[in-house]
This record gives C-alpha cells, structure tokens and sequence, in this order.
C-alpha cells in the first residue's frame, strides 16, 4: 500500500478504539510509519500506548495540514470531539468517518459544506481481517479521496460504494448489524444440538466451526449460496427434513430476517433523523 502523501503530511484518528485500533494496525503493518499518525483520544489502550513508544503521536500538538483525519468515536461523542478538528476542515484534508448514523448532512453542518467527507460503515469482523465495510462520498470528495478511503478500509477487509446515501441504513442492517444475527445463529445451533443429545460444549464447538467454515466455503467457492444449499441436500435426506422447517414462507428464516432487517433499517432512519 502506498503511503506516501499520508506519510509526508500525516493521518490523524479521532477517537481510538476497537475499530480504530483494528484500522490503525493493518495500516501499520502494511507500512505507514508510526510517526505519521497521531492520535487523539483521553482513554488510550495499553496496545495505543505500546504504539506510542514506536513513534506514534498520542495526544499530542497535531499536524498543519494532515492528508486525512479518521472520525472514529463514538457517535453520541462526536458533537463534543469533532471541534478538535473542525479547523482541518479547508478542503485540502480527507474526513473518513466510521461513526454510526453520523451523516454527511450532519458534517457539511458541523464542518462546512467545502470539507471533504467519506461516510463509511465497517462491522465487527474487522477485528480480525474480515469486515465488510460500505462508503459514500460527499459532493466535494473527488475519485482519488474516494480511492484512498477504499485502500484504507480494505485495510481490514472488503470494501463496497454506494450509490446513495439513503442505502446506508439497509447496509447497516445487513452488515452492520448482520454479525449478531451469525452469532445468535451459532447460540441457537448449539442449543438446538444439546436438545438433541450432544454435551454443550461439543455443541457450541460443531456450532461453531460450522458456521464459519459454511461463510468461508460461501465466499471462496465458485457457486452462489443457493447452489451450495442445494449441492448438500440430498433429496429426502435429514438436510431436507431441516430445510423445510428453516424455508418455511409463512414461519422460516425468509420472513423472519425479512422482518428483522426491516426492523433495523427502520431504527436506523430513526437514529439518523
């Protein structure tokens, strides 16, 4: 990944935690220097403070004209932290914000419509590698700003463009929040398992293992997942005996998760407004 500009003139993260510091480490191991970013946040981590004996900035004075600044507190945060950078705000740095529900309405007024602000949404799996992260420009960001948002977030994984803003409460729902519903796939897995006679440890492992390895085989394997559903269901067979309870129109996961995103697409225009 090339850094040069970020290099030169500096990154500066707002806020520093789980996701920031997930960012914040894949960038650092694929080459930005750790003097290149400063960081500003009241709460660091022991693993931020770690980086700040290699060089990074931590609370410290910031940079004349950083290339990009990173908005990564809180939203309920944002409104008392983001005058910390508001004066950054002339055009000529790259606002990339992962704060939730924070639109680029809300910081053409907190920052002047002249700022150039990229509004992305990044999901847990992040952590490790693998999130999904969806973003959209304002009308001031060009292609480039674009670009470098996207090299940065796919920093952690993949990323998406939207071709609108008004998409991003459906992304949310969707990837956002999609996670727990995984996780509570695995919850339920493994209890359904111990219902049926398997010790819960054994149950949640088999929960578990099958759920991350069915995502991996879904994401690598040349199909798409309706002919990976059908290529493990043998006519008759105990997958065909589950699927018709799970496919169910009026009771299975089709209008269920239909309602579910719906649910939180709907919280999040709520949030937003």
């Amino acid at each position: 990944m090339e850094f040069d500009d970020l290099s030169a003139r500096g990154l500066v993260l707002l806020g520093c935690g789980k996701m920031g510091s997930a960012l914040l480490e894949g960038w650092l191991k694929q080459g930005l220097p750790a003097g290149a970013v400063w960081v500003l946040d009241p709460h660091p981590s022991d693993w931020l403070r770690a980086r700040a004996a290699e060089g990074l900035h931590l609370n410290e004075d910031l940079p004349a004209a950083p290339a990009l600044v990173l908005l990564a507190v809180k939203p309920q945060l944002m409104d008392e932290a983001l005058p910390q950078v508001a004066g950054f705000a002339d055009g000529q740095t790259l606002f990339v914000s992962i704060a939730a529900g924070k639109t680029l309405g809300y910081f053409a007024a907190h920052l002047g419509a002249g700022a150039p602000v990229v509004r992305s949404i990044p999901n847990t799996p992040a952590a490790v590698g693998r999130g999904i992260t969806a973003l959209i420009g304002n009308d001031t960001v060009d292609e480039a700003g674009l670009a470098l948002a996207e090299t940065l977030l796919s920093a952690v994984g993949q990323t998406v463009r939207l071709d609108d803003e008004a998409q991003m409460d459906a992304v949310t729902a969707v990837s956002g929040s999609g996670p727990a519903y995984v996780f509570h796939l695995i919850e339920t897995l493994a209890k359904a398992g111990e219902a049926a006679g398997l010790p819960p440890e054994m149950a949640m492992k088999l929960a578990r293992a099958t759920v991350a390895g069915a995502g991996q085989l879904a994401e690598e394997a040349a199909e798409d997942p309706a002919q990976l559903r059908i290529n493990v269901t043998s006519p008759g067979g105990t997958t065909a005996a589950a699927l018709a309870v799970l496919m169910d129109p009026e009771t299975g996961f089709p209008p269920l998760l239909e309602k579910a995103v719906a649910a939180a697409t709907a919280r999040g225009k709520e949030l937003g407004a």
